[in-house]
C-alpha cells in the first residue's frame, strides 16, 4: 500500500483551503499537480546551469545540454524505448500528433489513401487527421465505440485494407476511462503491414507503459500531465520512421549544414527539433518521472485500483447517475450526468464546496454526440487521491443535488 499521507505532503498545492475547505483536486485527467521535486529541478536549472543547450562551449551550456540529453535517456528507459535517439521532445502530445500528421502523412500518404481513428479520440487525435486528409486528400475513417465504452475491435480488420497508411488510437480514452488493448490493435494492423500511433497522454500517469511491449511505431504524451510542467511533451517513433520522415519545421539545431542552395538535415531526433528547446521542462519531465519512479508505477496502479473500485462502488448507489463508459478495464476517470441537473452548474456548486471536476465535452464531441448529450462532470483520480476525498466528494454532490433541483 502506498503512504499516500507522505506522498501528499510533496505536493504543496493540495494543502490549499477553498473558501474554508480542504481542496479536493478531481482534475488530473486536464492536468495533474506537481510534486516539489520537480519544482526544485526547475528552479536548480534557472539558478545554477541556465544557459541555451547545444551550442556553448561554456560550463553554463555543457551543464545544460547534458540536463537535456539525460533527460531524453530518462524517458527512454521510462518508456522502453530501444534507443535515445527515438525519442523526441515536443510542447506536449498535441505537437506530437501534429507532427506525425505532417512530416509521416508528406511522405506516405496520398490522395484516395486512408487514416483510421477512434470514434473515442481526443480533438488532439482527430483534428490533426482531418487537416492532413485535406492536404493530401486522403479519407479519415472511424472506428466506432459500443455504449459500455469498449471499441468494436471486431470490425477492426475489416476497416483496414491496403489503402490504410495510419492508424491512430488512444491508449486511455480521457472521458470514458477505458484502457483499450493497444498491445492487440497494433499486432493486428502489423498484419497488414499497417503502422500505429498510441496516444499515450492519458495512460502514462496511471501505468507502465513500454512502447517495445505494446509494438506501436510511434507514441505521444504530456509531461504536464504526469506531474512535470507545462509545455513540454514526448514524441516516440521508431528509428527507421523517422530516419523517413522531413523535418516538421526549419531553424536553428536542427540541421548539418546550411547553404543558400542547400540544406542538410540533422538525423532524428534533432531534425524535429528546431529552435532552442524547452530544455528546462525536460528537466523537469525526468524529475517527475524519477518521482514517480520511485514510488512505482505498479503501486500507483495498485492504489488506483482501490480508488476505482470505492468510486464505481458509490457511483452505483445513485439511482439518478448516468455514468458514461463502464469497460472493466479502465483507469480512473468518471465522466457522469446527474439527472435534472446541467453539469455546468454541478461543476460550480461543487467549486464552492472545494471540489475541482471538470464540465463540458473535454474535447471530445464525438463521444458526446455517440451519447446524445451536450457535456458531463468529469472526476478523474490520481495516486494522491484518497477513499476519504471520494467520499466528501459524494457529499459535496448530494448537497449539489439538492441545491439545484
Amino acid at each position: 500500500m502506498l503512504d499516500v499521507a507522505t506522498i501528499r505532503a510533496a505536493f504543496p498545492i493540495l494543502e490549499t483551503k477553498v473558501d474554508g475547505r480542504p481542496l479536493v483536486y478531481f482534475d488530473n485527467s486536464a492536468t495533474s499537480q506537481k510534486p516539489r521535486s520537480v519544482m526544485d529541478a526547475v528552479t536548480r536549472a534557472y539558478l545554477q546551469g541556465n544557459s541555451n543547450i547545444h551550442r556553448g562551449v561554456h560550463r553554463l551550456g555543457a551543464a545544460a545540454s547534458a540536463g537535456y540529453e539525460n533527460a531524453r535517456c530518462t524517458v527512454q528507459r521510462f518508456i522502453g524505448a530501444e534507443e535515445e535517439e527515438e525519442v523526441v521532445f515536443t510542447r506536449g502530445a498535441t505537437e506530437g500528433i501534429n507532427l506525425i500528421a505532417t512530416s509521416y502523412a508528406e511522405t506516405f500518404i496520398g490522395k484516395g489513401d486512408e487514416i483510421l481513428v477512434t470514434e473515442m479520440e481526443h480533438h488532439s487525435n482527430i483534428v490533426p487527421w482531418q487537416m492532413a486528409c485535406a492536404r493530401s486528400g486522403a479519407v479519415l475513417r472511424v472506428l466506432p465505440f459500443h455504449d459500455d465504452g469498449t471499441l468494436v475491435l471486431d470490425d477492426l480488420e475489416g476497416r483496414i485494407g491496403q489503402s490504410t497508411k495510419m492508424v491512430a488510437v488512444s491508449h486511455v480514452s480521457n472521458v470514458l476511462g477505458t484502457v483499450n488493448p493497444v498491445k492487440e490493435i497494433c499486432g493486428i494492423c502489423h498484419e497488414h503491414g499497417v503502422p500505429v500511433l498510441v496516444d499515450a497522454a492519458q495512460s502514462i500517469p496511471h501505468m507502465p507503459v513500454d512502447v517495445a511491449d505494446i509494438g506501436c511505431d510511434f507514441l505521444v504524451f504530456s509531461g504536464h500531465k504526469v506531474h512535470a510542467e507545462t509545455g513540454i511533451g514526448v514524441l516516440y517513433g521508431r528509428r527507421e520512421w523517422l530516419e523517413r520522415m522531413p523535418p516538421y519545421q526549419g531553424g536553428g539545431g536542427m540541421v548539418s549544414s546550411v547553404k543558400m542552395e542547400h540544406t542538410t538535415y540533422a538525423p532524428p531526433p534533432l531534425r524535429f527539433e528546431a529552435g532552442t528547446p524547452n530544455y528546462v521542462g525536460a528537466m523537469s519531465l525526468a524529475a517527475a518521472i524519477d518521482y514517480v519512479s520511485s514510488i512505482g508505477m505498479e503501486d500507483i496502479m495498485r492504489h488506483e485500483e482501490e480508488l476505482n473500485r470505492h468510486m464505481l462502488q458509490r457511483l452505483g448507489e445513485w439511482d439518478d447517475i448516468t455514468l458514461y463508459g463502464t469497460a472493466r478495464e479502465r483507469c480512473p476517470i468518471f465522466s457522469f450526468n446527474l439527472k435534472g441537473v446541467h453539469a455546468y452548474d454541478a461543476g460550480q456548486i461543487l467549486d464552492r464546496m472545494g471540489i475541482a471536476v471538470r464540465t463540458g465535452t473535454h474535447c471530445a464531441e464525438p463521444v458526446m454526440d455517440h451519447y446524445g448529450i451536450t457535456g458531463t462532470v468529469r472526476a478523474s483520480l490520481a495516486f494522491y487521491n484518497t477513499v476519504e476525498e471520494i467520499d466528501l466528494f459524494f457529499a459535496a454532490l448530494e448537497t449539489t443535488r439538492d441545491l439545484l433541483r
